[in-house]
């Protein structure tokens, strides 16, 4: 017989832990009670509880002490704070402490149902939840980044994803969502800085049909399409201040009025934002509302840049050439070991990303199934062995350009060469009645060169 699941509730008001204890008992769960913090500690030495719900002012203490206990010793129980109404400062302080979620008094109870299933639910998830192999790297700093995300998981708090561009703040997001209690909803991403300004309210909130010129039927937002689960709001800082002030309500409310809409739908979604930009910097030149900067900062995580953890490069650059072999009908190209060290000498103002391209265009181009430096096509690699991996990135010197030539039409010279290309590739392709393989040797080219070749010119 499968042993209950229990909780632990910590409240001096006799009123709060009978109205707690009965509607927990109606869920399944066995529940011992506490009424002030000597005796919550008591009971936490004696067992272990699934949950703990705890009254932020206590006899002897306060919420925020007990909060801090259970994450220094028994860090696998989710603990919410039960807060007054609208004491949003220590709301925020329990969710910087470790707490998983926060409850309001008056407690609504289908508030707080919806809080102890998540509860429930992240155990089970961190169990079932094997360790991510797509966040690569043993250096200390990847270790000590999964090891935070493990522990952000847990909480319901909005986390901000800080780091350069191309280094996984998205993959970051993702697997905050797959190890917490949401990783049986949707996470939905979007990228702020790619909607158009006059339609991000229709996008994030929804809208009613005839709201507005265009809006022939009902449209459901991505904040009611991530109900129940994760949103990601991805270069958050593109946001611009009057749906900055929109979306600090939501948070705050925790519902969305839809375009045209008379009423608020309540949404339950857990909030993570991302941007390559400073945004404490952006708050200090008043282009990003401080007050909203706070509500998606309740916990940082930043993301290191690929150069801050050269030993990982090698790793990286072994599996993303085995994924690139899965689409080659030739095999895997190896890198030799001057490739190897030249990547590692680089310093990838790109990061992630760029490490990818490069290794991609390699495979394409390089002769046989080794991988030179020339192959890899970086810039005065000999200048780069030797930088400081934290010294801060500085533009590669390089020879003054030319101006390039105009084509025989006017266009410019990369232009017209690859429009020479091109049809050189449809002609040879037509001659050889589009027979690849016969094709790239009647161009004096690899297979995959032309492979490259075809996808690069959109001829594939």
């Amino acid at each position: 017989m499968a042993t209950a699941r229990s909780a632990l509730v910590v409240d001096d008001e006799r009123d709060i832990r009978e109205l707690l204890v009965l509607t927990l008992g109606r869920m399944g769960l066995r529940v011992d009670t506490a009424a002030d913090l000597a005796s919550a500690r008591a009971q936490l030495a004696q067992g272990r509880y699934d949950l703990c719900l705890t009254d932020m002012r206590l006899p002897d203490g306060s919420g925020q002490e007990l909060i801090e206990h259970i994450a220094q010793r028994y860090a696998e129980t989710p603990v919410a704070m039960i807060t007054a109404y609208g004491n949003v400062e220590a709301a925020v302080s329990a969710l910087k402490a470790g707490a998983f979620d926060f409850v309001t008094k008056p407690v609504d109870l289908a508030v707080l149902r919806r809080l102890v299933q998540h509860a429930l639910e992240l155990n089970e998830q961190r169990k079932s939840a094997p360790a991510s192999a797509r966040l690569l790297g043993d250096s200390q700093r990847m270790q000590q980044l999964r090891q935070t995300i493990n522990r952000v998981a847990r909480s319901q708090a909005p986390v901000y994803i800080s780091g350069e561009s191309g280094v996984g703040k998205e993959l970051v997001a993702r697997l905050i969502h797959e190890q917490g209690s949401r990783a049986g909803g949707p996470f939905v991403p979007v990228n702020c800085g790619a909607i158009p300004s006059d339609l991000m309210e229709s996008e994030l909130f929804g809208h009613k049909k005839g709201s507005f010129t265009g809006a022939h039927a009902d449209k459901e937002g991505l904040f009611q399409a991530a109900q129940g689960g994760t949103l990601f709001l991805d270069e958050v800082a593109e946001l611009p201040l009057h749906m900055q002030v929109k979306l600090l309500r939501v948070i705050q409310e925790k519902s969305v009025r839809p375009v045209g809409a008379q009423a608020e739908l309540p949404v339950d979604v857990r909030i993570l934002s991302a941007t390559h930009k400073n945004l404490a910097k952006l708050v200090e030149d008043g282009k990003f509302r401080q007050d909203l900067y706070y509500r998606i900062n309740v916990i940082e995580l930043a993301v290191p840049p690929l150069r801050q953890r050269r030993e990982d490069i090698p790793l990286i650059a072994e599996a993303i050439l085995k994924r690139l072999a899965g689409e080659q009908a030739d095999g895997l190209p190896a890198l030799s070991e001057e490739a190897e060290a030249a990547l590692s000498a680089y310093p990838f103002p790109g990061n992630v990303r760029e490490l990818e391209n490069i290794l991609e265009r390699a495979v394409a181009l390089c002769d046989g199934q080794t991988i030179e430096v020339a192959d890899l096509y970086l810039p005065q690699v000999d200048q780069l062995i030797g930088q400081e991996a934290d010294m801060p990135l500085r533009p590669l010197a390089a020879a003054p350009s030319p101006a390039l030539p105009a084509g025989a039409d006017g266009t410019a010279l990369p232009e017209a060469i690859e429009q020479m290309e091109r049809e050189t590739i449809q002609k040879a392709l037509e001659a050889n009645r589009y027979n690849k393989t016969k094709t790239a040797a009647a161009l004096g080219i690899t297979f995959r060169a032309l492979r490259y070749k075809l996808k690069k010119l959109g001829m594939e």
